[in-house]
């Protein structure tokens, strides 16, 4: 019996994270379908691919073995079917993008209409995510492309500069107030409070959220002090007008990134020339 797709796919995944609950979450499967599709696997090679341990999983050494010759059977079945529809029709095909729902809402819709209505072939699936998420799942060959905040360099990425923004401190006071609301996730935010605490600048209490959007209408009714990126702080008016004055910042650079080795078919070469091209 030949393993499906998926739990190939899924076996790669948790290979990738060394973690079932990770994996499960980034996969948006349940952990028990998971492990199902993990003993399918394991069944079908008829060997264990994966130690289970309190911390996480280890991979077998017939588990790295499969997992590297997986990992090129996925690349050679994806090259094969963007062969087959290339051929069918010449700008056609289904491509995920990948990128922070923030950096979504300012990026995408000056991208996709156009590029939706002049190829009306091409499928796009969006996912959303912290950028350092993004940027794993494209060089692990899980999505096609991101629009990525700060990437790290990796040899098999192209990483194309679209446009920069700062994350600082914002207001409807100008001035800092008893509560700080930000997003924990974020490394920008991580850097800020460490610049703060070394002005020797504390606020009494903290209100924590995922969602930048949130936290700029939080920070617009006075509830707090936010650390927000300025393009999403633009969106809101009320807050557009109070940056702090001398507030620590960090600037970010807002990249296209991809891997050439898989991007060779028409369709995809007209997706990195429209983003690309982009101007937000």
């Amino acid at each position: 019996m030949l393993p499906s797709h998926s739990d190939i796919s899924y076996f790669l995944e948790v290979a990738t994270t060394q973690n079932i609950s990770r994996a499960a979450e980034r996969l948006g499967i349940t952990q028990p379908s998971l492990s199902m599709a993990l003993k399918r696997l394991e069944y079908a090679l008829g060997i264990e691919v994966l130690i289970r341990k309190k911390s996480g999983v280890e991979l077998t050494k017939s588990g790295r073995h499969f997992a590297q010759e997986a990992a090129n059977l996925i690349r050679e079945w994806e090259s094969l079917k963007a062969s087959v529809l290339g051929h069918a029709h010449d700008l056609a095909g289904r491509f995920s993008i990948g990128c922070h729902v923030s950096v979504a809402s300012y990026s995408l819709p000056t991208i996709l209409p156009k590029l939706l209505d002049k190829y009306p072939q091409i499928e796009i699936q969006l996912k959303h995510d912290l950028s350092r998420k993004i940027t794993e799942s494209v060089i692990s060959h899980h999505l096609d492309f991101g629009i990525v905040v700060n990437p790290v360099f990796h040899p098999d990425l192209v990483i194309h500069h679209l446009c920069e923004d700062k994350v600082t401190l914002w207001d409807n006071t100008g001035q800092y107030s008893n509560m700080l609301i930000y997003d924990p996730d974020l490394l920008q935010a991580q850097f800020i409070l460490q610049k703060l605490e070394a002005n020797n600048i504390r606020f009494k209490r903290i209100v924590t959220s995922s969602s930048l959007e949130l936290i700029a209408d939080l920070a617009s009714t006075g509830m707090g002090t936010a650390i927000l990126p300025t393009r999403i702080a633009a969106r809101n008016k009320t807050i557009l007008r109070h940056c702090i004055p001398n507030a620590p910042s960090f600037n970010d650079k807002i990249c296209f990134i991809y891997r050439a080795d898989s991007q060779r078919t028409a369709a995809s070469k007209v997706i990195v020339q429209s983003i690309k091209e982009a101007i937000f």
